[in-house]
């Protein structure tokens, strides 16, 4: 395995940069991590630059009932059960989750979330890990009325896609073993929710190798991998962290809309 390496991307004096964290630097990247390592010479303290989202993905795809301790009595899938998040569900680190006025039981769902590296296509299983550039932290918000309640929508464009739906990063990490890894969520300073990944149904290789027999995975596109056991409300004035060992905290407000 890699050496661990930590990139993030963000913002400083108005403009976006990669870099690679190092304690509290960034050391200012020349371009996307997916692209380069040539770093310019420039270094920022954390403290001095506003965590984004850490890619630019053209698709952002999530795996459903991927714990067994979330299937709460349904069968268990025979294969990954995929969905799409839309572009603008994302979220940054440290930004709110708003939830529209009209929206029923907003709830969230701390996974890990796996960046792709290279243009995958009918890759097999063997072949899936070189596919995998890092792991991040992501919240798959969901409105359970909109997914699955009387007003229930033909897909969940509105239950998982509504615009901050998607909060991920703050970093994204070369250099661990996603199979093995500690996922916990926190709401208002309480742990809701803590599993390992060694218990993911349909480990992250298997994931894309799968997406890949049917759709092309490209260079930034992020793959949600799944929630474990229940998940709770959201409402305004909450705070919600997922945190994933080796990765960190991804913290977000909740807001009103």
């Amino acid at each position: 395995m890699m050496s661990k390496t930590a990139f993030m991307r963000y913002r400083k004096d108005a403009r976006v940069h990669y870099g690679i964290l190092e304690g509290d630097r960034l050391r200012q990247l020349e371009g996307n991590p997916l692209d380069t390592r040539q770093t310019t010479g420039t270094v920022h303290r954390l403290s001095e630059v506003r965590a984004l989202v850490p890619c630019e993905p053209r698709q952002i795809l999530a795996v459903g009932r991927n714990y067994r301790s979330h299937l709460k009595g349904r069968p268990a899938p025979s294969r990954p059960e995929i969905f799409y998040k839309p572009f603008n569900s994302l979220q940054n680190p440290d930004s709110p989750i708003v939830i529209p006025a009209e929206a029923d039981e907003v709830h969230l769902e701390g996974e890990l979330v796996v960046v792709i590296g290279r243009t995958a296509r009918n890759v097999s299983l063997e072949q899936a890990e070189s596919f995998i550039f890092a792991l991040t932290c992501g919240n798959d918000v969901s409105a359970r009325g909109w997914q699955r309640g009387p007003d229930q929508d033909l897909q969940w464009w509105r239950a998982k896609g509504c615009d901050t739906f998607g909060p991920v990063g703050p970093v994204m990490v070369q250099g661990l073993d996603h199979q093995n890894l500690q996922l916990q969520t926190r709401l208002n300073g309480q742990v809701v929710q803590q599993q390992t990944t060694a218990d993911l149904m349909f480990d992250c290789a298997t994931v894309v190798s799968y997406i890949s027999r049917y759709l092309t995975l490209s260079p930034g596109d992020l793959i949600f991998t799944g929630t474990p056991g229940a998940t709770d409300w959201l409402k305004p004035g909450d705070v919600v962290e997922v945190e994933i060992e080796g990765i960190g905290v991804l913290s977000n407000p909740v807001e009103a809309g």
